[in-house]
C-alpha cells in the first residue's frame, strides 16, 4: 500500500497555480482569474468561487497549515 502523498496529480486543463502543503500534497487552484478555486489533494478541502488574489491568499493559509496526505482522493 501506498502511503505517500499525493504530490504530482493529474494537472487539470484550468490549472492556474499549484501549491503543496506541509507533507507535500498537492493544492490546485483552477478556474479564472475572477472566478478561482481550490482542492486540496492531502485533505480533501474544495473552496471555490472566488478571485484569483482571494483563492491564493487562502490556498497559502491552507498549505501552510495542512499536514494530510491521504493518497487515494479523487480515485
Amino acid at each position: 500500500m501506498k502511503l505517500s502523498p499525493n504530490t504530482s496529480p493529474t494537472e487539470p486543463a484550468d490549472l492556474l497555480i499549484r501549491f503543496h502543503n506541509q507533507v507535500g500534497a498537492a493544492i490546485d487552484v483552477t478556474g479564472t482569474i475572477t472566478r478561482a478555486g481550490w482542492s486540496c489533494h492531502g485533505c480533501g478541502e474544495v473552496h471555490s468561487d472566488y478571485s484569483l488574489r482571494v483563492t491564493r491568499e487562502d490556498v497559502n493559509d491552507h498549505a501552510a497549515t495542512c499536514r494530510a496526505a491521504y493518497h487515494r482522493l479523487g480515485q
